[in-house]
């Protein structure tokens, strides 16, 4: 059984202050992390993609190492692998000086990161979107510096739609069952929705629908993981492969990635939640598939909201490496850098600059004018961290042809009020 993040964080908090008192002496001396020791620093990526992260953060390195005279010693995970991964190594006390991950705040309750005061530049924190940093804030500190942001968007296929009679997406719940049954009824394989329920990013899937329909994970600083509305959404996802049956088989086993995405970029969805590196791969590598890109569709009369989702370079106190951290954040945020990686990786800018560079690209458009009004889930929650870990693990159940969503989120919701 997989061990919480939290408990993780105390374990490597008992490690790095171990490591601090023996090079300094137990003589009840600061463990803040001194800055200009280190000749090498750990630094932990998710993999975005086969074709671009290696390239940019290979390049990357050697800058950095060029610039400062440090090593940069690059380990590159798949998301797939990442949680389990990064929780083993704050674990085991093999502490990374920079992780990149989707959930910072667990580690920022124990101390053992640093705050932008203490390694970011002013101007740079200046230049960040200020959704950004108010998601990356924790008890009034910023710890999870942003690395790139995505907005999601409802994608359609327009050769299915036309054959299945239907002639603009869909701007409702109603309307979008209806589509999808249209979809499936084409028959030879096709599917109304690919709906991507499988641990990748489960959590993702499940907030693009509820935001949709007036729910939230949080609201007024309290847990409404079990509202009314969130049951509703949860049970209206499994109606669609349960009852309604539009779309692929087991879609809590079903990833976006290679599953959801997949089934889109064949040719064989009607619909499917998207955001701009499925579109670049539609147009360069998939490009007999016809699509568009429309708004969700929401339920219940909610207001319409576009989900958004950031990851974090959240840095760790170690002896010796504050320098070198600093260094690691100037560089990274440098236009030079950062706009490199999120153009070959095809995602969004977390910066009010990157927004200035990458306006007048008529592909992002749809996904810039709503970014820094963004919808984001509560990362500024250490108890986001296990909310999260759970959803992505037992969702898949709740929407299973035996599963109880009312259950499920009844059970979520007192696990983050227990905080456990």
């Amino acid at each position: 059984m997989k061990k919480s993040v939290r408990w993780g964080a105390i374990v490597a908090a008992a490690a790095i202050t171990s490591m601090t008192l023996a090079s300094c002496g137990a003589s009840g001396g600061s463990t803040t992390a001194k800055s200009g020791d280190v000749k090498s620093i750990k630094v932990v990526i998710a993999e975005y993609s086969k074709d671009h992260t290696k390239t940019f953060w290979d390049a990357f390195s050697k800058t950095y190492e060029k610039q400062t005279g440090v090593k940069l010693n690059l380990q590159i995970i798949n998301w797939n692998d990442l949680d389990q991964q990064s929780s083993t190594m704050i674990q085991t006390g093999n502490v990374p000086d920079i992780l990149n991950e989707n959930a910072y705040a667990s580690y920022a309750a124990d101390g053992l990161l640093y705050s932008a005061d203490e390694v970011l530049p002013a101007a740079t924190k200046a230049d960040i979107i200020p959704a950004f940093v108010k998601s990356g804030t924790y008890n009034g500190k910023f710890y999870g510096m942003p690395d790139l942001s995505s907005a999601r968007a409802l994608f359609y296929n327009t050769d299915l739609f036309s054959a299945a009679g239907i002639s603009k997406a869909p701007t409702t719940w109603d309307e979008f069952t209806a589509d999808a049954k249209k979809v499936t009824a084409i028959g030879n394989g096709a599917v109304g929705y690919a709906q991507p329920l499988g641990p990748e990013e489960a959590q993702a899937e499940f907030a693009i629908w509820l935001f949709n329909n007036g729910g939230d994970f949080k609201k007024n600083g309290k847990w409404t993981i079990n509202s009314k509305q969130n049951v509703a959404t949860l049970q209206y996802l499994k109606d669609l492969s349960v009852k309604d049956k539009v779309t692929q088989n087991n879609p809590g086993g079903t990833n976006r990635t290679d599953g959801a995405f997949s089934l889109f970029e064949q040719g064989k969805a009607g619909m499917v939640v998207g955001f701009s590196p499925l579109q670049g791969a539609l147009d360069t590598q998939y490009t007999g598939v016809k699509y568009a890109i429309a708004p969700m569709p929401t339920g219940d009369n909610a207001a319409p909201q576009t989900y958004g989702v950031t990851d974090y370079l959240m840095s760790f106190k170690k002896k010796g490496n504050q320098d070198a951290v600093k260094a690691f954040y100037k560089l990274y945020y440098s236009p030079s850098q950062i706009n490199t990686w999120i153009k070959a990786e095809g995602f969004l800018p977390v910066t009010t600059s990157g927004l200035a560079k990458f306006k007048d690209d008529p592909k992002l458009k749809v996904y810039l004018d709503t970014l820094p009004n963004i919808h984001l889930t509560p990362t500024d929650d250490p108890e986001w961290d296990k909310i999260k870990l759970t959803i992505q693990q037992n969702i898949g159940l709740a929407v299973a042809p035996n599963g109880d969503p009312k259950k499920f989120l009844d059970d979520l919701q007192a696990q983050a009020e227990a905080g456990k």
